[in-house]
C-alpha cells in the first residue's frame, strides 16, 4: 500500500481538493485527483493510496449518493475522520464572457438546488446540465463545452477563467461534509466529541421494522445526526439504512445499541469511529439520566453482585 498518498474526488480544484489540503498530513501526502468517488475509493481498496476524501453529506441537499452507496457495499472501508467546508460558488467563465453571452451552465449535480433561485432570478433562459464535479465543470467551460460553470473561485486560476461572480449560494451558511476514509484498522482513541458510522439491512419489511431499529439507539440514549435510506439493489422496497450517531463505539451506550442491531439485522456494516468536525468535548450535550458511561458501568456492577450472590 501507498502510504504517502492520498486520493480525492477530481479533477483539481474541487471543493474536495479544498477540504483535503486543511488536512495536515496532506502537506506531506502526494494528493491524487480521480475521476469519480468509486475510483478514489477503489485506489484505497487496491491499495494504491492510503487513504480517499470524498463528499458524503450537504447541508443543503444532504446524503451523498455516490458516496454512500460505495461504503455500503464492495470490500468494506473505514471513516476516520471528517471534515467541513462553507460553501459558496463562483460563476466562472472565459475572459471576456458577459452575463447576457450565458446560454449553458454546467456544475456538479449537488450544486444545482445550492444556486437554483440564483439561476432563476439572473439566468432564466440558460440551460444546465450536471458534470461529474465542480471543477470538471470548469474544465468543460475552459474547453469551450459550456458558458458557465458553478464552482469553487479557486478552481478559476487552475483553468483559465474568470468568476464573473462570487459567492453565489441560496441557503446562507452551507457546508459539506467530507470523510477520509481508508482500509479497516482499529478506530482511533474516544476524544469525548465523536461520532460511530454504520450502515443497517432490515431483515424484512413489516410494520415497526425501522422503529425496532431506532429503539436499539433510543433506549440507550444515543441521539442519532443522519439517517438515510438506500436501495439495495434487490427490488423495489429492499432498502439500507445509512446512519450517524453520536459517541464512540467503546462508549457503553453505542456498543451495546451496535450489538442488539447485530442480533436482530441480518447485515451490520462498521464504518467507523471517528471525531466530529468542529465540536470541542465542552459542546457535547451531557447524556440522559441512565445512559451515561457510568450509569451503564454501575448497572453491570450490580448485575455481576446479583450474580455472586452480593445483591
Amino acid at each position: 500500500m501507498s502510504a504517502t498518498r492520498f486520493t480525492y474526488l477530481g479533477p483539481e480544484g474541487t471543493f474536495t481538493e479544498a477540504a483535503l489540503r486543511t488536512l495536515p498530513e496532506a502537506a506531506t501526502r502526494e494528493l491524487v485527483p480521480m475521476v469519480s468517488v468509486p475510483a478514489a475509493l477503489d485506489a484505497v481498496r487496491g491499495g494504491e493510496a492510503a487513504a480517499a476524501l470524498v463528499p458524503i453529506e450537504n447541508s443543503v441537499e444532504g446524503g451523498v449518493t455516490a458516496t454512500l452507496d460505495e461504503l455500503a457495499s464492495g470490500e468494506p472501508l473505514m471513516i476516520y475522520r471528517e471534515v467541513l467546508l462553507p460553501i459558496a460558488f463562483a460563476l466562472l467563465v472565459r475572459p471576456g464572457t458577459k452575463l447576457s453571452d450565458i446560454k449553458t451552465v454546467t456544475g456538479h449535480p449537488v450544486a444545482q438546488p445550492q444556486v437554483r433561485n440564483w439561476l432563476r432570478a439572473n439566468l432564466p433562459e440558460a440551460v444546465w446540465e450536471s458534470a461529474a464535479s465542480n471543477a470538471d465543470g470548469a474544465r468543460l467551460v475552459q474547453e469551450g463545452r459550456f458558458d458557465a460553470a458553478f464552482a469553487g473561485e479557486f478552481a478559476a486560476v487552475t483553468y483559465g477563467l474568470e468568476a464573473l461572480v462570487t459567492e453565489i449560494h441560496d441557503a446562507q451558511n452551507a457546508e459539506t461534509r467530507f470523510v477520509l476514509v481508508g482500509r479497516p484498522a482499529r478506530p482511533a482513541a474516544p476524544t469525548g466529541a465523536d461520532k460511530t458510522s454504520v450502515v443497517l439491512w432490515l431483515g424484512d419489511d413489516h410494520p415497526g421494522a425501522l422503529l425496532e431499529l431506532l429503539q436499539e439507539f433510543s433506549v440507550r440514549g444515543v441521539n442519532l445526526m443522519l439517517i438515510q435510506s438506500r436501495p439495495t439493489g434487490a427490488g423495489i422496497g429492499n432498502y439500507c439504512f445509512a446512519v450517524d450517531a453520536e459517541g464512540h463505539i467503546s462508549d457503553r451506550r453505542v456498543s451495546e445499541a451496535l450489538m442488539g442491531l447485530k442480533r436482530t439485522c441480518p447485515q451490520v456494516r462498521f464504518l467507523g469511529s471517528y471525531p466530529r468536525a468542529g465540536v470541542a468535548v465542552g459542546d457535547v450535550r451531557p447524556a440522559r439520566p441512565g445512559t451515561s458511561e457510568g450509569d451503564f458501568t454501575a448497572a453491570s456492577d450490580w448485575l455481576t453482585r446479583c450474580l455472586d450472590g452480593r445483591a
